[in-house]
Parts: structure tokens; C-alpha cells; sequence
């Protein structure tokens, strides 16, 4: 019952980031390819580690972009 709830949690999450409407998914794959693999041999968790893979790649991919995006501070 726990694996079904957690492998649906997984593939709606893994859904709503690569929905058609979110261009914001980026290094969503990388991370759930690698947290996919750590999570399947580190006790047979590889869904739920693909979905922590995604969010976390996808928060620093994000965090990133804000760095790129944000103005040289000169005050110095």
C-alpha cells in the first residue's frame, strides 16, 4: 500500500514538472536519473529517489538562473 501511494506521489510530481506548461523543469532529468540509481541501490527506493532528484536539480537549476539573472553588485 506505502510503495503504490509513494510510486503515484512520484510519477504525478515527475507529471506536473514536465507538464507542457513548465518551462522551469530544467535539470529535472539529471537529478532523477541520479537520484533514481542511489535511491535503487541504497534500499531499493529508486521512485522516490528519482522524485527527490528531480526536485533538488530542478532548485539548483533554478537558483542558478536567478545568479545569472541578478545585477553585479558595485557597491564596493
Amino acid at each position: 500500500m506505502i510503495k503504490t501511494t509513494v510510486a503515484a506521489a512520484a510519477l504525478l510530481l515527475a507529471g506536473g514538472l514536465m507538464a507542457p506548461g513548465a518551462a522551469q523543469a530544467a535539470g529535472c532529468l539529471k537529478g532523477a536519473v541520479a537520484g533514481g540509481l542511489i535511491g535503487h541501490y541504497a534500499g531499493h527506493h529508486g521512485l522516490l529517489g528519482a522524485g527527490i532528484g528531480c526536485l533538488y536539480e530542478h532548485h539548483q537549476a533554478a537558483k542558478r538562473a536567478n545568479e545569472r539573472q541578478a545585477p553585479a553588485d558595485d557597491r564596493y
